[in-house]
Parts: structure tokens; C-alpha cells; sequence
């Protein structure tokens, strides 16, 4: 097993994370590079690295590369695409959403992503300013509605809505996590 070291992503890191998500929206979401929905991957320095209050965090490995990344950042779920009432709960400013929590395949199932949230955690709480901890993940996506359910609770579940919505299930995180 390789050992790996969890770090605040700086400019040179910024390609490697940039890989890892870009290869994660297309092999495992499927839907490829979507401008409205994907554009912090394209300037994730713009997107976390600027911004004071939030983070981009990366794993590497014992050679250097960047085999995951994990992002928080201050803007809570917009509504429209996401119900009224979890936009309302979540407001911008005073959330903390977690983005981007993306591992590649190989280094999976070694606890990663559970040490980013982690550290993710710990950066909303330091910052004392957010009074709560948002993200949405597609359960589509093998494993991650079981991971996101063994950190935090649901909130809404898009797939009990009539029509199903996006299919989306939107989490809380505890703060004191």
C-alpha cells in the first residue's frame, strides 16, 4: 500500500487535481466537462485557492502525483436547480459546501476520502464562520451515497420527489464531526 499525504492544493498541484476531477466527470459521473456545473474544475484557483474562505485539498502519493482531491468553498445550493427549501436551509455565506471529493480508482477503499472530509471539517470550523456543512452527491455513482450517509444526515432526497427531480440527495455534515 502506498502511503499518502493529505495537503492545501498550491499552484503546483493545481494540474494533477485538475486530472483527477476532470478523469472522475467523465469515467465515473459520465457526463463529461459541463461548463454551469463544472467550471471550478477548469480554474480551481480562481475557484479555492483564491478565495479566503475556502480550500482545495489534495492527496499524493509517495511519488508526488496527485491521486485525489477534495474542495469547500462558501456558496451554499443554488435554486434553482435545487428545491427552494435546501437553498433556504444552505444560504450562501454562512454554508460550507463540500465539492470535489474525488479519488482515483486505484487508491480507493484506503480511507482518503474519509481523512479530506476530515480535514475539510476541520478548515470550516477554524474559519468560524459557517454555521453548517452542505453537499449533494449523485447516487448514481457506486459508493458514494453510502459514503456521504456514514459522515452526515440526509436532508432531501430528490428520488422521493415527484418525478424524481435530479435524483439528487443533499447531506448535512455535523459541525462537530
Amino acid at each position: 500500500m502506498r502511503d499518502h499525504s493529505i495537503r492545501a492544493a498550491g499552484p503546483d498541484d493545481l494540474d494533477g487535481a485538475r486530472a483527477v476531477m476532470l478523469d472522475t466527470v467523465y469515467r465515473d459521473f459520465g457526463s463529461g466537462y459541463v461548463p454551469r456545473w463544472h467550471a471550478d474544475i477548469i480554474d480551481p484557483a480562481g475557484a479555492y485557492l483564491a478565495p479566503a474562505r475556502h480550500t482545495l485539498l489534495v492527496a499524493v502519493d509517495d511519488e508526488g502525483e496527485v491521486v485525489a482531491t477534495a474542495a469547500l468553498d462558501s456558496r451554499g445550493p443554488a435554486h434553482p436547480p435545487n428545491p427552494r427549501h435546501v437553498a433556504e436551509r444552505f444560504p450562501s455565506g454562512e454554508t460550507a459546501q463540500v465539492r470535489r471529493v474525488y479519488v482515483r480508482p486505484e487508491h480507493r477503499r484506503r480511507g482518503l476520502a474519509r481523512r479530506l472530509v476530515g480535514e475539510l471539517m476541520a478548515f470550516a470550523v477554524a474559519d468560524g464562520g459557517y454555521g453548517a456543512v452542505y453537499l449533494h452527491t449523485d447516487p448514481a455513482v457506486p459508493g458514494a451515497e453510502g459514503f456521504w450517509r456514514s459522515l452526515g444526515k440526509v436532508v432531501h432526497d430528490e428520488r422521493e420527489d415527484a418525478g424524481g427531480g435530479q435524483g439528487i440527495v443533499h447531506f448535512e455534515i455535523p459541525m462537530g464531526r
